[in-house]
């Protein structure tokens, strides 16, 4: 395996470690304030992150100035990944008001099965490996998160079209990645999702400085840690990651986020759970299996 691709793996992971713990962050934020005004100032605090490192980097590293026709591309590509952000966003933290973190859990990691489905419009074919992978990790997702009989209420429902939204998202970003200034793209994704976020807010809840001031601790962990680390993370990431593969990996997400909530809430994993997450760990091996049988390649 290249030395690029495991840099890529561990950056991934790392950032799934990031989202597993925001699971419980997004949980105990709900209390004090709206979904849509959480994400408004987790994107906001997210976007800000960049500014400093973006400048730090211009100052050290000598570049041509930026040109109307270098930035006309980024901006439009950051407010279709920003709005793709934002829906998915959304959609799952909105779901989480109405159903449980297991179940939420569960349905959003049914992107690591979407994003080889919806490749496949992108001409993008799959090794064998990593359909296996993706079906053995969506199945230890299921042992890790489902502790009860699956329905589908308001919030599974609202939490699986997130799902859709992310898997586009994790596509789109390994589309941009190689050919986008990683750093700006991802801060100008960051104020786009929180704009629109800010803009529901106004028109369907309530805001005060007190709420978010008692929620100002999950909303500096998902500002700082699962929007301004992370998604740049998965950005850089995917510069030398297949969007399948990566998906896989990121599918872990749901193994961090219970050891979050057994580490913060107390919750602790049945045998069940157990085997969800053995499930999970074999799924990521099967899908690195495709480096031994050749490179994955777009059909075409």
């Amino acid at each position: 395996m290249k030395e690029g691709t495991l840099k890529a793996d561990f950056l991934l992971i790392l950032t799934a470690m990031i989202w597993g713990f925001a699971f419980v962050a997004q949980r105990i934020g709900m209390d004090y304030i709206g979904p849509f005004t959480f994400n408004a100032v987790r994107f906001a605090l997210g976007s800000l992150t960049l500014l400093p490192l973006i400048w730090l980097m211009k100052k050290h590293r000598p570049t041509e100035a930026p040109s109307e026709q270098q930035n006309t591309p980024l901006l439009r590509w950051g407010i279709i990944a920003g709005g793709t952000l934002f829906a998915g966003a959304s959609f799952q933290q909105a779901g989480m008001v109405y159903t449980t973190a297991g179940k939420a859990g569960f349905i959003t990691g049914l992107y690591v099965v979407i994003v080889p489905l919806l490749g496949l419009f992108w001409k993008q074919r799959p090794h064998l490996s990593t359909w296996i992978g993706a079906i053995l990790a969506a199945i230890g997702l299921y042992f890790l998160s489902i502790t009860s009989q699956f329905t589908i209420s308001i919030g599974d429902l609202l939490v699986l079209i997130s799902a859709f939204f992310w898997s586009g998202h994790v596509l789109l970003i390994g589309w941009l990645a190689p050919q986008t200034n990683s750093l700006k793209l991802a801060a100008t994704q960051f104020a786009i999702c929180s704009l629109l976020s800010l803009l529901t807010a106004l028109a369907i809840e309530t805001i005060t400085f007190a709420s978010i001031w008692q929620a100002i601790v999950p909303i500096l962990y998902g500002g700082l840690g699962s929007v301004g680390i992370a998604y740049t993370l998965q950005i850089i990431a995917q510069r030398d990651a297949h969007p399948a593969h990566s998906a896989i990996i990121l599918s872990l997400e749901g193994l961090f986020a219970a050891i979050g909530g057994w580490l913060v809430l107390g919750e602790v994993l049945s045998m069940r759970g157990l085997l969800g997450c053995a499930l999970m760990l074999t799924g990521m091996l099967f899908s690195q299996m495709s480096g031994f049988f050749g490179q994955q390649k777009p059909a075409g």
